[in-house]
């Protein structure tokens, strides 16, 4: 505590009603500072990871610089300028660790060394250090649920059931009998137990048979992850997103699920054991100790769970990330008015503590304008330009995927061949061998499979999209020829421009990041309707989810309205008095 000076024992008069003056000034000034900060929005508990715009880039499919036909982070140091010219604050980089990629390197062998498809530990710190100079933070996935079976780790503790390895991983003797069944989501028999003859037992594998899962339970291993981040952290990444954490946990007595529980299997894989206790711990040993955010894929089963995950006072993560919206569209559609619900309920949810995702795409899933949108040519950029305004004006921290940008689609693959992704190889495997409708399901991944969000970046018309030289490691989109970054960027109508338009509008605008979220119109089919306010100011966001005409009631007086953005050319706002009629895919942005 700093020592305060003795005051003088003598002012004169003439100074002492200086004194006062400046006291006064300078008291009004800070009341009015204060003042305008409240207006400003400037609220207790703001974070850059809450203001940002989290561009999430899967390296395999964004440029190749070597000509093998696989992204690498040559090719994207390549394309920094571009990453940069799109506003975004931090970029979210799929894995690039070592792995034998069973599952596009979700499989990973060496936590601290690069893949050799993607390039060298060179490479990374040249890749960090560009982005750093540009402005933008890079977030690191970190797959710790499970490790690949050709981890060292997982080496040492299959050869010996003595091995100190031994407990890294959930092993069942065989002599104890079969283990009680569990579901995986990528085996080919849907079976989480594989048989490993060396020590006659089976290891839990949650996803592939090549993805054993980690043992939180054991102390020694989540010390080693605890280290293999603080040598990431070290190298100064500015945050992590945790891969399939919610699953991390596990009773490791495994007592019988109900019959069909796979059905809704989260309820029983998720937020199970002693998870939060392993995130304070990894808050202590890692989050306390480096700048950096954290995100776990999944938000558990209820707004209890979520909020015990990011809740500040818990210490434990700065962000949830919910599925219950992104997994909304089916094949057949799905209805505006459940969107509107769950969104809207989870924004009340998180209205006073904790903090969101908004997304509405991801490496696991299909491409956003053909699931939610209308990958219809008349309709596309529309539709693209119309969720790229829901996620911007949303509160929580937008999550924008490579390509979205451009309104990429699906790839319309035909022939499994086509398909790389283990889970839906391996489905299409036992939907043969259980007598399944292999038509029915080539047209259900057709629409959901997550390859279609993992082609490559569509840079122009050139062979393979300008993506490599060499034969791509999945095929391009055939629609590169006329949906590509050269001609959107010479077009200040594209969905690539819209974009970046939108992303200056929410930086512009505090109101979109933090002001309050207000639902109108609850009940209409077409339209989402809904304000953000702040200090006074607001602003009403429309969006018609239609390939129709649509019209909103906002019950608002629209003599107020000032147009801020639209995703048409030119816009006409209404007379007062006369209902707002939207077009096909429109999306409005009013300021009054």
């Amino acid at each position: 505590m700093k020592k305060r000076s003795a005051p003088p024992q003598h002012i004169p008069m003439k100074r002492c009603h200086y004194c006062l003056l400046v006291f006064f000034i300078l008291s009004f000034g800070a009341q009015w500072a204060t003042a305008q900060s409240i207006v400003k929005n400037d609220q207790p508990g703001e974070k850059w990871w809450k203001e940002a715009v989290i561009y999430q880039l899967y390296p395999r499919s964004f440029q190749d610089s070597d000509g093998d036909g696989i992204g690498d982070l040559k090719g994207i140091i390549s394309r920094l300028d571009y990453i940069k010219s799109l506003g975004i604050d931090a970029l979210w980089l799929n894995p690039i660790y070592s792995s034998p990629n069973d599952d596009n390197g979700y499989d990973v062998s060496d936590y601290r060394n690069i893949m050799k498809d993607f390039g060298t530990m060179e490479d990374f710190e040249a890749l960090l250090k560009g982005l750093h100079e540009r402005g933008i933070k890079l977030i690191m996935d970190l797959v710790v649920n499970h490790s690949s079976d050709e981890h060292e780790w997982f080496k040492a503790s299959r050869s010996s059931r003595t091995s100190p390895y031994r407990k890294y991983y959930h092993w069942w003797n065989a002599e104890q009998g079969k283990p009680p069944y569990r579901y995986s989501l990528f085996d080919i028999n849907h079976d989480a137990w594989m048989y490993d003859s060396v020590t006659n037992a089976y290891y839990l594998h949650y996803f592939s048979r090549k993805q054993p899962d980690l043992n939180w339970e054991h102390p020694a291993l989540r010390h080693e992850v605890y280290d293999i981040m603080k040598f990431w952290a070290g190298k100064g990444i500015d945050g992590f997103r945790l891969d399939a954490f919610q699953f991390a946990a596990k009773d490791t007595t495994f007592p019988m699920f109900p019959k069909n529980f796979e059905k809704n299997f989260t309820k029983y894989y998720a937020m199970q054991g002693n998870l939060h206790g392993y995130l304070q711990e990894m808050h202590k040993e890692v989050f306390s100790k480096f700048d950096v955010m954290s995100v776990s894929e999944g938000a558990g089963n209820s707004y209890e769970d979520a909020h015990n995950l990011v809740d500040a006072h818990r210490n434990e993560l700065n962000m949830a990330y919910a599925f219950e919206g992104v997994d909304i569209p089916k094949q057949d559609g799905y209805s505006l008015l459940h969107f509107k619900e769950v969104f809207s309920r989870w924004d009340s949810a998180f209205a006073e503590n904790g903090w969101l995702s908004i997304f509405l795409a991801n490496h696991d899933q299909a491409r956003l304008v053909s699931r939610f949108g209308n990958p219809d040519p008349a309709f596309r950029e529309l539709s693209a330009k119309m969720l790229a305004t829901f996620i911007m004006a949303m509160r929580g921290t937008p999550y924008v995927y490579y390509g979205d940008e451009l309104g990429m689609t699906n790839a319309g693959f035909t022939k499994i061949e086509d398909y790389r992704d283990v889970s839906t190889q391996n489905e299409y495997k036992f939907q043969k061998a259980n007598g399944g409708d292999l038509q029915k399901f080539m047209k259900r991944i057709q629409f959901e499979s997550r390859d279609n969000g993992r082609t490559p970046f569509q840079w122009d018309t050139s062979p393979n999209a300008g993506f490599t030289t060499g034969k791509p490691w999945i095929n391009v989109n055939p629609n590169h020829a006329t949906i590509n970054y050269a001609a959107q960027e010479k077009d200040p109508n594209s969905v690539l421009n819209y974009f970046r338009r939108l992303v200056k509008l929410r930086k512009d605008n505090r109101l979109l990041v933090y002001g309050n979220y207000t639902l109108l119109d609850k009940n209409n089919t077409n339209v989402y309707a809904f304000t953000r306010e702040s200090g006074g100011e607001k602003m009403l966001i429309l969006l018609n989810f239609s390939a129709a005409t649509a019209q909103a009631a906002t019950g608002l007086n629209q003599a107020n309205f000032e147009l801020v953005s639209s995703n048409y050319k030119t816009t006409v706002l209404p007379k007062k008095g006369t209902p707002i009629v939207l077009r096909p895919y429109e999306a409005l942005v009013l300021k009054f």
